[in-house]
């Protein structure tokens, strides 16, 4: 395996820092992108990167991409997570797109993709619900054939950034009488389609990225289906492993290490300062190694795809350690901070803005968003060791 970057790779890394230290604003240590503070800087970032090509930066230049290499997307997820920069498209280009290239008809293509490139577009993902999370394919929302039409009625949960999203790749039982991996079909959805509801969440740290979906009879043209009609499931197992590249996870672990080393450097407790405590120096060293574990497994999913290939259960590999590197990590920083890490934002005793509090409260969803950590080792068990299913 060779896990380094070309020469243009790394130019393109000093190019993409140096636009985010000027775009960024100073002291800039990480807003929630879905905020609605925050989100017209979300959409205004995203659309420079996408003038720039940046945005879909691995994708063919006929649908709007700079046609560069994976290791160009890589460095772009990288360098965007460090410095936790708004603007990254995780549903359009990260995991629609490319299913698209994949399983969708050219005109979906044509129609879809070059707007997604150019920052144009906002997507979210309507797969889980109130009783189908890793158990996907028991889901109950229907799709019932009228005409040249799909009449779609149910519940998505968890869906983030819903409520500013101008469409939604969805899934929905076409046949309540095949067996459940089976009749079901992949959808792409107008939210503005009437029938569509959409009501946010408010999660533990204060923030509402989540949203429940519900839909009662909305028409959706068969254009709109993506791949075959009873097989969806299939279109979106693949678009699962492009979610589960998992390189963002070393990124925050590797800036989280920088920025609390960088505070206990300059802090003191009792007359010292925080870095010249053992505890502390060991407690940083154990994040740095758990981050480089990490960001080797992502790249081991990187180095299959530019051999062309689709990762599966390196990509579940990748995922499940990093979400769970990212709970160590958190916790650990916690515990650095001592109960000042406990402070609100707004606070002028809360550290770095209480950035790592929140972090610590969502990090246990990374676990679960996109797949289980228990679901994400029975893929390992079954497609990577070839181990027999329970029974």
């Amino acid at each position: 395996m060779e896990f380094s970057f070309t020469q243009e790779e790394e130019r393109f890394r000093k190019e993409l820092q140096a636009f985010l230290e000027e775009q960024l604003p100073s002291g800039w240590l990480g807003e929630e992108p879905y905020d609605d503070s925050i989100w017209p800087f979300t959409l205004e970032t995203r659309r420079k990167l996408g003038e720039k090509g940046w945005l879909a930066i691995s994708w063919p230049k006929e649908y709007g991409g700079s046609g560069g290499t994976p290791g160009m997307a890589a460095v772009y997820s990288e360098e965007m997570a460090y410095y936790r920069a708004p603007g990254k498209d995780t549903q359009g280009v990260g995991f629609l797109g490319p299913c698209l290239m994949v399983h969708g008809t050219e005109e979906q293509r044509q129609t879809h993709l070059r707007p997604i490139a150019e920052g144009r577009v906002t997507w979210c993902q309507g797969f889980s619900e109130p009783e189908s999370g890793s158990d996907l394919a028991s889901l109950k929302t229907r799709a019932v054939e009228d005409g040249d039409d799909y009449l779609i009625s149910g519940q998505k949960i968890w869906s983030s950034g819903a409520h500013q999203s101008d469409w939604c790749h969805l899934l929905a039982r076409t046949d309540p009488d095949a067996p459940k991996h089976k009749g079901i079909t992949y959808f792409l959805i107008d939210m503005k389609t009437p029938g569509v509801d959409v009501r946010r969440i408010t999660d533990m740290s204060g923030h509402q990225r989540f949203n429940e979906i519900f839909l009662d009879n909305v028409r959706v043209p068969k254009t709109n289906v993506i791949g075959e009609v009873n097989r969806g499931w299939y279109a979106a197992m693949s678009t699962l492993d492009f979610e589960r590249t998992a390189v963002e996870h070393s990124a925050n672990a590797r800036r989280l290490v920088a920025d609390l080393t960088e505070y206990a450097r300059e802090t003191s407790h009792n007359g010292a300062s925080l870095l010249d405590d053992a505890s502390v120096r060991t407690t940083l060293a154990e994040m740095a190694v758990d981050a480089q574990i990490a960001r080797l497994l992502s790249y081991r999913v990187l180095w299959l795809q530019n051999k062309g290939d689709i990762p599966n259960y390196e990509a579940s590999m990748a995922k499940a350690f990093a979400t769970e590197m990212a709970m160590r990590v958190a916790a650990s920083a916690m515990q650095v901070l001592g109960l000042h890490g406990q402070l609100e934002e707004g606070s002028r005793w809360t550290p770095l803005k209480g950035y790592i509090g929140r972090l610590y409260m969502n990090a246990i969803g990374n676990t679960i968003a996109g797949g289980t950590s228990e679901i994400q080792r029975n893929i390992i068990a079954l497609r990577g060791l070839g181990l027999p299913r329970g029974a």
